[in-house]
């Protein structure tokens, strides 16, 4: 038998789902959750060998419930079941984690098969969410972050948390002059004029969560 939890905000939702897993001879409904906090509380008591997931619940965000199950019941796989295919936690709930994600627009039959199949390893995508993902791997790919050296990224991450170069030599251990030549070759490698667009850039790439850069003003 396949172990297998339900978390989802709506209870109609979760109802329906049990319902049809429990027609399948070899799926068995082991517990139900209605938020993140007990979607990681199941998991860890139950230890399912699938979640059935609802990206968007109260009190906890989907990547750090995904990444937080996986951390306590590596063996457990996640179905993602959304109804958003452009939702923005698509990329990182996957990353977390995450083997499938479906939309709940799926049929009855997809789900069940998504379910069998996460039970011997293996991933379902939705073709919407498929070719989202697939568009933003693209984009990353093509980012000019790329043509940056590891130690470049440590430096133009340094930056954006708003560290001077004297900083910035202290954190890494090198000279102010190396930190220099780096922040030279940062400025031309993206093509930009000064500090300030290099940690603007920083930002909008993610390279440095905003809130971390506010609390280093």
């Amino acid at each position: 038998m396949i172990s297998v939890v339900i978390v989802d905000d709506h209870v109609v939702v979760r109802k329906g789902l049990r319902l049809l897993l429990e027609q399948q001879p070899d799926l068995a409904v082991v517990g139900e959750g209605g938020n993140g906090e007990q979607a990681i509380a199941l998991a860890a008591t139950l230890l399912p060998d699938v979640v059935l997931l609802d990206l968007l619940m109260p009190k906890m965000d989907g990547v750090t419930v995904v990444r937080k199950i996986k951390e306590i019941t590596p063996t457990t796989q996640i179905i993602v079941l959304t109804s958003y295919y452009e939702d923005d936690q698509i990329f990182g709930v996957i990353k977390a984690g995450a083997l499938s994600y479906l939309l709940k627009e799926s049929s009855p039959e997809e789900v069940v098969a998504a379910v069998r199949a996460a039970a011997t390893g293996e991933s379902r995508l939705h073709p919407m969410v498929a070719a989202r993902l697939l568009r933003e791997v693209q984009q990353r790919d093509r980012s000019p972050l790329g043509e940056l050296t590891p130690r470049e990224l440590e430096v133009l991450a340094q930056i954006a948390r708003g560290r001077s170069n004297q900083e910035i030599a202290t954190e890494l251990s090198v000279s102010e002059r190396t930190v220099k030549t780096h922040v030279s070759n940062i400025l031309s490698k993206l093509h930009l004029a000064d500090r300030t667009q290099a940690a603007i850039y920083a930002l909008q790439q993610r390279l440095v969560p905003l809130k971390e850069a506010l609390e280093n003003e």
